[in-house]
């Protein structure tokens, strides 16, 4: 307070905004000038500018009678740049330097914090400056006296030369014509600073008017200096609240601004989220959670919503799945979008992810392996699949990460029968492009709770026995015409087939008993419902001494044998690790391209399969699987070519060692072990090579392909 007392306020002045020349007035910076140059004599000044580049060039007088200017440096200069003979095209007519040329460049480029004043009768009149240009001298009249310097030399040199010199002699020219121009090389030439000045150049000058100090045409234009509105009507830009005129005089920093927190994209409070269409609501909830029951979406969007309002809007977002909404595949996976792991575009995503939906609808449980059989896509993408709606327990599979919403099933019974409709038409589509086999649910009893799709064991099995013997007569045929198209096809004898009756026991029995009556399944659909991929098990192939009446001994000369020889040297040569399990799927693919009647639809039992892969230079690799593995044993028999002629045999053969031994390895162990054996000088590449052969990383560990389990 005392301070203030101290500065007393002496006088008011009122500060108007003038507004009439705000885009066309420019603020020119002139250097110091020498006494002997005027700006008022306007005769002998001329100006040009260049209205895009806001570029400009001013003539200045000067005054050739001041005594401070040497008259015998001023006639050196024009003599120097127009030489002896003056005519039109001369800089300096009067052959003495009596104008210098000034050349403008810009300051800044923001000019909005600048204004220029004026004050008038106790009044203050402020226009923003559209421009500011810095004038600096320019030199150019060197270069001309250079450029003129070159000529007299050259028509000097001309001259002495002797004028009966012969004529040269005529000279062949080679004519090139330039390839057309690449869109990147056109890039590169329009960047750069040749062009970017030849553009400048070719801009042509405006020439400019000047009015002196004094000249009524100034006069008249600085009037539009002054606001022409002083009752303030026009100045409403100065009318603002304490808070805003702050923020004006002091705006925050771009650096202050960056500081700011800034919630991420995906990131929507509660309080932001009521602000929006229900409909929209409900799309960003289920888009982030996923899989919700209909209960807790209630909860999140308050107690004032209509809940039929909040069923007619899940609908098109969601699908009901044990009672609980799981959200559509195309929200996640809109068009034109793609697979972040595979690059697999959104339309086979999405008909994945429904395929799994559409599991869920069935049973609690699915396995990662049996979707992705079915769907083709990449263990990345099933696993994204099942976490959007499930978790995973240790030799179980993947179970539906809710419970069973039974309270909903049966307060909305129109909602679940309109779901219901919408997953057979899902149904369909999937069994036509996946070539699913429709298997007949059991229906539950009248009365009977729990959660729809559920089966049990008995149920299983009863399931098991009935399809058994509804397969048995139909497999009796097969066979039996697979016989004589053998006879009539080939010179081998008669197909022995050891029939046994089908079992009581449970399903491993029958299915057991029905592999026993029929050869490999080459059907697109045999590894979903059949757990046997070969026609004959292997338990019951390796205690046999002979496979279709041939002893084994001599099937090396058989074309059946030739032939599986053939397939099993070319699929090693491609991958130098299988499982057995990965190795029938590979002959059943192999089986299908190959035409009705070929010798290898004979049958081939996992016995033979085995010993032709013994035999073609392959050693089987007994890989110690943990002990609650879920690996089935077809997944558990590891075969690896031992020896294929190249100069990585030496390395595999390490590499395999070390897996007899270790289920997974960690990448420097293989590295220490591979140099210990095979040398210091093994490259990072060739180490690369092998484990790209062989194994698989997951989790940071190595493992022998077909190993890694979920």
């Amino acid at each position: 307070m005392a301070n203030e007392e101290d500065d007393p306020v002496v006088q008011e002045i009122d500060v108007y905004l003038a507004k009439s020349l705000a885009e066309k007035l420019y603020l020119f910076q002139y250097p110091v000038r020498p006494a002997s140059m005027t700006y008022d004599d306007s005769p002998h000044l001329s100006a040009k500018i260049k209205p895009k580049q806001q570029k400009v060039e001013l003539e200045m007088a000067i005054d050739t009678l001041n005594p401070n200017y040497c008259r015998s440096k001023g006639e050196q200069i024009a003599l120097n740049v127009d030489g002896a003979c003056a005519d039109e095209t001369s800089t300096y007519s009067s052959k003495l330097m009596d104008k210098q040329t000034f050349c403008s460049s810009q300051t800044t480029s923001n000019t909005s914090r600048y204004a220029a004043a004026l004050y008038r009768q106790g009044e203050l009149h402020l226009t923003p400056l559209h421009g500011i240009l810095q004038l600096r001298p320019s030199f150019s009249y060197l270069d001309k006296a250079d450029a003129k310097h070159r000529e007299r030399e050259a028509a000097n040199e001309a001259g002495d030369s002797s004028q009966d010199e012969a004529e040269e002699d005529v000279k062949q020219i080679t004519v090139r014509f330039s390839r057309p121009e690449s869109e990147q090389a056109r890039q590169r030439r329009v960047q750069s600073y040749e062009f970017l000045q030849k553009k400048q150049a070719e801009e042509p000058w405006v020439h400019l008017h000047y009015h002196g100090l004094r000249d009524s045409r100034s006069e008249h234009e600085r009037q539009y200096l002054l606001c022409q509105g002083s009752s303030g009507v026009e100045n409403t830009e100065l009318v603002k609240s304490p808070s805003e005129y702050l923020m004006m005089l002091m705006p925050p920093s771009q650096e202050e601004e960056k500081d700011k927190p800034v919630a991420p994209s995906n990131v929507l409070s509660m309080a932001q989220l009521r602000t929006l269409p229900l409909a929209d609501q409900i799309k960003i909830l289920m888009k982030n959670v996923k899989v919700m029951p209909f209960a807790n979406l209630m909860s999140l969007l308050g107690p004032s919503v209509d809940s039929v309002a909040v069923l007619r809007g899940i609908q098109k977002v969601a699908m009901l799945v044990q009672g609980n909404w799981v959200v559509k595949s195309d929200i996640l996976y809109p068009k034109d979008s793609s697979s972040p792991h595979s690059g697999v575009p959104a339309e086979v995503l999405c008909r994945g992810r429904d395929f799994v939906m559409w599991k869920f609808t069935q049973s609690r449980w699915v396995v990662r392996k049996e979707v992705a059989a079915v769907t083709k896509l990449c263990a990345e993408d099933v696993k994204d699949f099942l976490e959007h709606m499930a978790v995973v327990r240790i030799n179980k599979g993947w179970e539906f990460i809710l419970p069973y919403d039974g309270e909903f099933i049966k307060k909305h019974p129109d909602v679940v029968q309109r779901q219901h409709m919408l997953w057979t038409g899902i149904q369909a589509k999937l069994e036509k492009v996946y070539n699913l086999v429709k298997e007949t649910m059991p229906k539950k009893p009248d009365g009977q709770s729990g959660p729809a799709g559920l089966v049990s064991g008995d149920q299983r099995v009863q399931v098991a026995k009935t399809k058994a013997q509804q397969n048995h007569a139909f497999l009796e045929r097969e066979l039996q015409r697979r016989k004589e198209q053998m006879r009539a096809s080939t010179v081998l004898p008669p197909v022995q087939i050891k029939e046994e009756p089908l079992s009581e026991e449970g399903e491993d029995d029958e299915q057991e008993a029905e592999d026993e009556e029929e050869p490999m399944d080459t059907s697109p659909s045999g590894g979903l419902n059949s757990r046997l991929a070969n026609g004959l098990p292997a338990g019951r192939a390796a205690g046999g001494d002979s496979f279709n009446g041939h002893p084994l001994a001599g099937c090396a000369s058989t074309p059946v044998a030739r032939e599986l020889r053939a397939f099993v040297e070319a699929t090693f040569q491609r991958q130098f690790v299988l499982t057995l399990s990965e190795l029938k799927r590979l002959f059943n693919l192999h089986l299908a391209s190959l035409p009705p009647g070929h010798t290898l639809f004979s049958g081939i039992s996992d016995r033979m399969l085995q010993d032709t892969v013994l035999a073609a230079g392959c050693k089987q690799i007994l890989v110690p699987f943990p002990p609650q593995t879920a690996a089935s044993p077809d997944e558990q028999k590891v075969f690896a070519l031992w020896e294929s002629g190249d100069i990585s045999d030496q390395h595999r053969q390490v590499l395999l060692e070390i897996f007899s031994k270790n289920y997974r390895v960690r990448r420097n162990m293989i590295q220490s072990r591979l140099t210990q054996e095979c040398g210091e000088d093994l490259s990072k590449q060739e180490v690369d090579k092998v484990l790209k052969d062989c194994c698989v990383s997951y989790g940071g560990m190595w493992y022998l392909k077909g190993t890694v389990q979920s």
